[in-house]
């Protein structure tokens, strides 16, 4: 028992802070728009005479590219390796923040609204949608494919806080941007600042790739065994490394043995029910309607009465909320298991959005909604917002993982979309039934891992490959 826990934790977790800037720039580049689109309204929308269907388009361009870049990452991990295909991702970070910021770059002038330019500003939000689509499915997938087995769910998990504080880091570089700006100055010059400053971190994000090395599953894949197990002596010391490349080349041997199969009948070599749990997991992700709660959050607020500054206030409150239950997930899921906290975090949101969808059907709007708010956000923060990443890092056999990832990330993506531009329309019609069928979601969501989802707790790689192999004899 003792040999389990003999791994170089020093090592392993700053390969993983390294990892997890992909996911703070997820949440960076995400997030920026918020704070710049009223100014991208006044600067290139109103000037052109367009409405709210091209400012919509315009703020959720950044998605087209992450469905993008979801549906390309197995590829690219699969060819170009997990590092390679992240310093792709920084690659496309860095062209976005600064394309973003000064999209007349060579063919257009500064200060003339165009349609040409409108384009020129989405092609590189688009682009920057594709980095987050990469880095979204790639990060969990090099982290897992790293971690010991003991702290895997902890250190995947770190990809979720990365992405959250990403988020939160860029909230306030908007605010200290913007703060005590005149307005004119803001939407003419201000908001290039925000979209610049993410070329920091996406530098930073590049240049520490670098100095990690590819992961020994797709090291041993390619062939590389010596190269692969250096890296796994240096994770897990020289005697565990061996047991550990034994397992991993047993899984790279069938491979190679199926290798006249075609591609599509190699993502299903393990049944499609592996495939579809972790589409379905992506899925009621976003169906429970977290976005809804990230996106429209200050729109929530002042809908319920508050001031635009105290309703600004209230999402950063709901921010540092996020990150303290994200934390509790990170410190919870290798010791209470993947099971029992997306369970609970399912209940926990059920409870939150029935509470306000019965507060919106009585028109009481007060500190109760901000509360059950609270709880349905806390609620996901420390479950289905880490724990979906864990999972999708860790269910699929190595053969597949590339593919199969990229195919539950793209589908995240665009339910994300579906969610986020359906809330609207549904709001209009009834926000009781919105909030509802939030609820109901949550409800389903717990029901379906009752029933479906294997619990993953402590496993290798390898050890779930098996499980699906049995499963698909019976």
């Amino acid at each position: 028992m003792t040999k389990r826990k003999e791994y170089n934790s020093t090592y392993v977790v700053a390969i993983t802070l390294i990892a997890t800037l992909g996911g703070l720039l997820f949440g960076y580049d995400t997030a920026v728009i918020s704070g710049a689109e009223k100014s991208i309204q006044e600067y290139l929308i109103k000037p052109l005479g367009l409405g709210a269907f091209a400012h919509g388009a315009t703020v959720s361009s950044a998605l087209i590219g992450c469905i993008i870049g979801g549906i390309i990452s197995g590829f690219l991990s699969s060819r170009l390796g997990r590092k390679k295909s992240l310093l792709v991702a920084a690659l496309l970070f860095l062209i976005a923040a600064l394309g973003s910021a000064y999209p007349e770059f060579l063919f257009f002038t500064k200060g003339k609204p165009s349609l040409g330019l409108l384009f020129a500003f989405n092609f590189y939000r688009i682009i920057g949608g594709i980095g987050v689509g990469l880095a979204s499915a790639v990060c969990p997938m090099y982290i897992g494919e790293i971690a010991p087995a003991e702290i895997r769910g902890r250190l995947v998990s770190f990809n979720q806080f990365a992405i959250i504080f990403g988020m939160l880091v860029i909230y306030f570089v908007n605010w200290g941007i913007a703060n005590g700006r005149p307005i004119e100055w803001i939407n003419d010059i201000g908001w290039r600042y925000m979209f610049l400053s993410g070329a920091i971190p996406s530098l930073l994000f590049g240049l520490l790739l670098l100095f990690v090395p590819e992961t020994p599953r797709y090291l041993s894949l390619i062939h590389q065994d010596k190269k692969a197990l250096n890296v796994l002596e240096k994770i897990n010391g020289k005697e565990r490394a061996l047991t550990i490349l034994k397992e991993i080349q047993s899984t790279v041997a069938e491979i190679i043995s199926a290798g006249k199969k075609t591609d599509k009948r190699q993502l299903t070599s393990y049944g499609i029910g592996v495939i579809v749990i972790g589409i379905l997991l992506s899925v009621f992700q976003q169906f429970v309607g977290i976005n809804v709660a990230l996106y429209y959050a200050p729109r929530i607020f002042e809908s319920m009465g508050a001031a635009k500054d105290a309703s600004m206030l209230q999402t950063i409150v709901m921010g540092l909320v996020n990150v303290i239950f994200t934390v509790l997930a990170i410190l919870t899921v290798d010791r209470w298991g993947r099971k029992p906290l997306l369970i609970t975090g399912s209940i926990g949101m059920a409870i939150g959005m029935f509470a306000i969808s019965a507060l919106a059907y009585n028109n009481i709007i007060g500190i109760s909604t901000l509360v059950f708010i609270i709880i349905y956000t806390a609620s996901f923060m420390m479950s289905w917002g880490p724990i979906c990443w864990v999972l999708i890092a860790e269910i699929f056999p190595n053969k597949i993982r590339g593919q199969a990832v990229a195919i539950a990330v793209a589908a995240q993506w665009a339910a994300n979309y579906l969610i986020s531009s359906t809330y609207p329309p549904m709001m209009e019609l009834s926000s009781a039934m919105t909030y509802g069928f939030y609820g109901t979601m949550a409800i389903l969501s717990a029901i379906f891992v009752w029933n479906f989802v294997p619990e993953t707790k402590g496993k290798t790689l390898e050890e779930m490959e098996k499980l699906w192999i049995k499963d698909k004899r019976h």
